[in-house]
């Protein structure tokens, strides 16, 4: 398995678990959405770091080659239109003058959509290839 590919698997599930994290402390715990929305990105990007880490210690960061970076690059495109349909939800939902907490939901949901189809998409890569239209 390679460094990218540990990366991958790392990302992916962090991300889901911190989104849930997120949901329950706004509906269980009752906190306020915008204290456990930092909360749950800010842990997310420690436990990626020191995960990051700790699998690079554990096996050296072997160079990236061509087909680690067409990999990156497709997982990295289906992430990326994730991110773009958050943000158009978003827009729309500020022009039709929602409240702030429904907007920042929005978002958020986006990017964990993105970080966890992004990663999908990369580990299915490493194991079964890229599609004829984006192999290297």
């Amino acid at each position: 398995m390679t460094s990218e590919e540990k990366r991958a698997w790392i990302f992916g599930p962090v991300s889901v678990l911190s989104y849930l994290g997120y949901l329950a402390a706004v509906t269980i715990a009752g906190a306020g959405y915008a204290p456990a929305m930092l909360w749950s990105i800010g842990i997310a990007i420690v436990v990626n770091i020191v995960l990051h880490i700790a699998v690079t210690i554990r096996s050296p960061r072997e160079p990236r080659d061509e087909r680690d970076r067409a990999i990156g690059h497709f997982g990295d495109a289906i992430g990326n239109s994730t991110v773009v349909a958050g943000a158009v939800a978003a827009l729309l939902l500020a022009l039709a003058e929602v409240r702030y907490e429904w907007i920042a939901n929005v978002i958020l949901l986006g990017f964990v959509l993105s970080a966890v189809l992004a990663s999908t998409a990369k580990i299915a890569a490493y194991r079964y290839g890229l599609p004829r239209e984006h192999a290297w």
